[in-house]
Formats: structure tokens, sequence, C-alpha cells
């Protein structure tokens, strides 16, 4: 059977100070998670899918019907 907390114990709870955790906080910043690495690994793939499918599409309705 565990006893109750003093009181003293209930306002002065253990603190654990991390002496590395200033050192850590980095990877805890939101610039450094995942989803942010994946959509910065290709910064211009969007823009160029769009034109491409743009360029694509004019060429496809203005652009010859030879063949050969």
């Amino acid at each position: 059977m565990a006893f109750p907390k003093t009181h003293q114990e209930t306002q002065n709870p253990v603190q654990y100070h991390d002496p590395w955790a200033r050192r850590e906080a980095w990877r805890k910043n939101p610039i450094f998670s995942n989803r942010a690495m994946v959509r910065n690994m290709f910064p211009g793939l969007g823009i160029a899918t769009v034109a491409f499918t743009i360029y694509c599409g004019y060429e496809w309705a203005f652009g010859k019907k030879e063949h050969h």
C-alpha cells in the first residue's frame, strides 16, 4: 500500500534536469521534421509538373498532326 504524498512533496515535485536538453532542442524544431524534409527535397517539382502538363496539353491541342 502506497502512502499518500505529504504536502511538501505535492508542492515541490522532484525535478530532473537534463544537461543536454539545450543541445538536443534543435531536433524538436518543426523545420527538421520528416514532413518538411520530404517537402523541401524537390523544391521545384510542383511548378515543373504544372508547366510540363500545360506544355503537353498545348502541343496536343495545337501541334502538328503529321506523322513521319
